[in-house]
């Protein structure tokens, strides 16, 4: 399947409307990264179906159609944004840590740590008994059998994958729970009246009056809440001072967003979220599945406290099977189910691989923001409270279904040179930022972040109304 056939697809299984997709042009498709999977499919076709998305809600809101164009190559690059950031002409500080990676247990099977936060690896060396040396936890995961290792670091809420051929992971309880969801879902989960798009302001751009709350930290989600951004919506993310956080991916998924903070385990400061729920139009939140509704934040409460509110909600594994709360990042995602395995085969590694970017994180940010758009559109022609789910798993299965590339490892790279005509530059309270620029361009509402990325909790817990915009 190429890119446009599988944009076709997305834009049918979302319910749009089929002459829309005359608005869009893919270009430059014929050049993907070095990797055994068609990862330039899933850039191009994601990040096209949530730029036609943006392009038909302008549609409908103003009656103009508009021309809509996405490089494949530029799509790629922003699969890779985190790489190409630069402030004040400096890469940030390194994203992971020296004890992220494979390691080669007693049984000669390799299970990946992920220990990027530093509570996961203050857990990780908890039961491992060992100090944070690499060669140490290396000496110490040698004595464990991986499989059992991997469940103890599950169970213990930590940060870790057996890595797993394609057919373990097919054999897996978890892929068989969620081998009958589909690539996303959008969902109607309550009654409410039909609403405009955008509260009744001036559609000067495809999102303009749209409220989102992003609850969202590290790549996925908070790809969706930037999406959003960059077509108008005012897209508030909240955070919590005792929560960790990445500082290079605030920079780079923090673009046109405002930052507050509220700690949920305070009732004020949860009563004060709850107001600003009452106020919003999506709810965007990439906690393990039920984890939000021990604070009152359940799906169905939040409609009840919302009717008409698109509720958009990103995991790991999926909401069902035994791993619905499993924590778990792109990397280890590609671990469990065979990604990682194939790469290194096919690169003759002894050791697994990796794909050349973080494509199941871009690629369900993009999925999630197109979900959103659609239900937005949903809700404003029949009415009713909504639900997107997304996951990476599930994402990982796209990929995977879409075949291996035949020598796909000898594919071109993406030189400084290439994607040096793809950056933005922006001063922001961090210095001077340079990052990848949105990639698709449209000829009425060529995207863009009104402003620069901020530090964490800059903003009161507010919305701001259409005259402070």
């Amino acid at each position: 399947m190429d890119a446009n056939a599988a944009l076709t697809s997305l834009w049918s299984m979302a319910g749009g409307a089929p002459d829309a997709l005359d608005m869009l042009h893919m270009t430059d498709l014929a050049r993907p990264l070095p990797s055994v999977f068609p990862v330039d499919v899933i850039a191009a076709a994601s990040i096209a179906a949530q730029a036609l998305a943006a392009a038909q809600l302008w549609r409908e809101r103003t009656g103009r159609r508009q021309r809509v164009e996405v490089s494949g190559r530029r799509a790629l690059a922003m699969f890779r944004s985190e790489r190409y950031l630069r402030v004040d002409g400096r890469s940030p500080a390194e994203l992971r840590s020296p004890i992220t990676g494979y390691f080669r247990a007693g049984d000669e099977r390799w299970i990946q740590l992920h220990a990027n936060f530093p509570h996961h690896l203050a857990g990780i060396l908890r039961v491992l008994q060992c100090d944070g040396e690499r060669a140490s936890v290396a000496r110490a995961i040698a004595r464990w059998q991986a499989g059992e290792l991997d469940r103890r670091l599950a169970d213990a809420g930590l940060c870790a994958a057996l890595v797993r051929t394609p057919d373990e992971w097919r054999a897996h309880p978890q892929a068989a729970a969620i081998a009958s969801l589909p690539l996303f879902e959008i969902i109607r989960i309550g009654d409410a009246p039909p609403e405009p798009i955008g509260r009744g302001v001036a559609a000067r751009r495809p999102l303009s009056g749209v409220r989102m709350l992003d609850l969202s930290r590290v790549i996925a989600a908070p790809v969706a809440g930037r999406t959003f951004a960059q077509h108008g919506a005012q897209v508030l993310a909240v955070g919590a001072a005792h929560l960790p956080n990445l500082l290079p991916l605030v920079i780079d998924n923090g673009r046109g967003k405002r930052s507050a903070q509220l700690d949920l385990r305070a009732p004020r400061e949860r009563d004060l979220l709850l107001d600003l729920v009452r106020d919003a139009d999506v709810f965007l939140q990439a906690y393990r599945p039920g984890a939000l509704a021990a604070f009152g934040l359940s799906p169905e409460a939040l409609c009840a406290l919302r009717p008409g509110l698109v509720q958009v909600t990103l995991s790991a594994y999926g909401h069902l099977g035994p791993w619905a709360r499993r924590r778990g990042f792109d990397s280890l995602v590609q671990s469990a189910t065979g990604i990682a395995w194939q790469e290194g085969q096919a690169a003759g590694l002894a050791q697994p691989g990796r794909l050349p970017c973080q494509a199941l994180d871009h690629a369900t940010g993009f999925l999630a923001a197109f979900g959103a758009m659609m239900a937005l559109r949903r809700r404003e022609r029949e009415g009713g409270s909504w639900l997107v789910r997304v996951s990476l798993a599930q994402t990982g299965r796209w990929l995977q279904s879409l075949g291996l590339v035949q020598n796909g490892l000898a594919a071109p790279e993406l030189g400084d040179d290439e994607v040096a005509p793809w950056l933005q530059t922006v001063d922001s309270p961090f210095g001077l930022v340079r990052a990848v620029a949105p990639v698709e361009r449209m000829s009425l509402t060529p995207p863009r972040f009104d402003t620069p990325p901020v530090p964490l909790g800059t903003h009161a817990p507010a919305w701001l109304d259409a005259s402070e915009r």
